[in-house]
């Protein structure tokens, strides 16, 4: 628990705030960053001359990266922590940005996608152990607030494409390596306080890492978790990835209008986020989770069929209903788990890029040969797999040795 007094006599209550709202700050940075690479599809796609499947695979390069590497970073770092890991992502997705704004190949946009995808697999499990030890113990709070930050820079990060880099070229990347300058500077100064934690909370007890429930039932309801966390990235890798083309093709909108409307998805999933890890510390991640993953089904069966306005009104419902769950899933694994935090939030983290970008790549190969449209009547079914929300036990309440 946070929610001490260091020996500099400085409160942790106010310095844990600060250290959320920072982590939290800088994954915004971080997801801004890593968001410009699917804003800009519409105008990569024209100026390489792609087809839907290459951008598939430029999706399944970022986020298979990620997932690959975000698991193995949670469980090293469980073991051996590396407080200052967090400003060397930031460095990363620098050399990422830099590679994708003088691409001059589809392969130079591969690397360039990869190197993204390195800085997001440093930069989830650590800063979400951070947001963790700084949360007082109100877990669900920390861990949406901390969430928050990222479903925000994905909102903005359309925004930028649409009226920054889409009227001035691709070239205007390069500039956004400011910001990733600014999160290294940031985060250098939530490393020092994360070493420092450290230190000063060197003696005191552990958390018991007794499983809560029978190994088998743990690796089972692990087991759902991920199959809900599935189902609910392979369908916003849908909306993601090809809700502007779905946009521009089905309604005739322009490139900056289906932006908007992409910005109105991303903006409602941030809200979803915040509100639901608060909602989760009062009633329980478990209600959290059904509330999202089974809310939202009626909304996405009829998505495919609505007409522009409710299009519009649809995406924001689905966005804030289905990304509530994710902070919950986090902390319900993390209780489920105790003690592996940065497996666990690598794990998640890690799989929602990893499925997303598998399911981002398949969902190219059905739109170049059946047409955009037929995806989203496809995609429409999937949250039907969240009825598996049924499995999940309550957890019993965990005590300190």
């Amino acid at each position: 628990m946070a929610s001490v007094t260091t020996p500099g006599g400085v409160r942790a209550d106010t310095m844990a705030f600060s250290i959320i709202a920072a982590a939290s700050f800088c994954h915004m940075l971080n997801d801004i960053m890593q968001s410009l690479l699917t804003s800009l599809y519409p105008l990569i796609k024209a100026n390489y001359a792609l087809d839907f499947v290459q951008i598939g695979l430029l999706t399944f390069a970022f986020q298979v990266t990620a997932s690959l590497l975000q698991p193995v970073v949670g469980v090293v770092t469980d073991r051996w922590p590396m407080p200052f890991s967090l400003p060397a992502a930031m460095l990363a997705t620098c050399a990422g940005l830099f590679t994708l704004a003088f691409a001059h190949s589809f392969e130079v946009l591969v690397i360039g996608a990869c190197l993204i995808g390195v800085g997001s697999a440093v930069f989830h499990p650590e800063a979400s152990r951070v947001a963790r030890l700084a949360s007082g113990g109100r877990h669900g709070l920390a861990q949406s607030f901390f969430q928050v930050g990222g479903n925000a820079g994905t909102a903005i990060g359309p925004l930028l494409a649409a009226f920054v880099v889409i009227p001035r070229g691709q070239q205007t990347l390069g500039w956004f390596s400011i910001i990733a300058i600014v999160g290294f500077i940031v985060l250098s100064f939530v490393s020092t306080w994360y070493l420092r934690h450290r230190r000063a909370t060197a003696g005191r007890p552990m958390l018991d890492r007794a499983l809560p429930l029978p190994r088998n039932q743990v690796l089972w309801t692990l087991a759902v978790l991920t199959v809900l966390t599935a189902t609910k990235n392979a369908y916003l890798a849908s909306l993601s990835s090809y809700f502007t083309f779905f946009a521009i093709e089905k309604f005739g909108v322009g490139v900056q209008d289906a932006q908007v409307m992409l910005f109105l998805f991303l903006g409602a999933s941030a809200a979803g986020v915040f509100f639901g890890g608060p909602i989760g510390d009062r009633f329980g991640a478990r209600v959290v989770i059904w509330f999202s993953i089974l809310g939202v089904i009626p909304f996405a069966l009829i998505l495919p069929y609505a007409d522009l306005f409710w299009t519009s009104a649809l995406v924001i419902i689905i966005g804030f209903i289905f990304s509530s769950a994710f902070s919950a899933i986090v902390v319900f694994a993390q209780e489920l788990v105790p003690g592996r935090v940065g497996l666990i939030a690598g794990m998640f983290f890690g799989f929602a890029f990893g499925f997303g970008g598998i399911g981002a790549a398949v969902l190219g190969l059905f739109a170049d040969r059946y047409g955009i449209e037929f995806v989203y009547r496809l995609c429409s079914y999937l949250p039907l797999l969240g009825l598996l929300t049924v499995l999940l036990p309550k957890l019993p309440g965990r005590k300190r040795a």
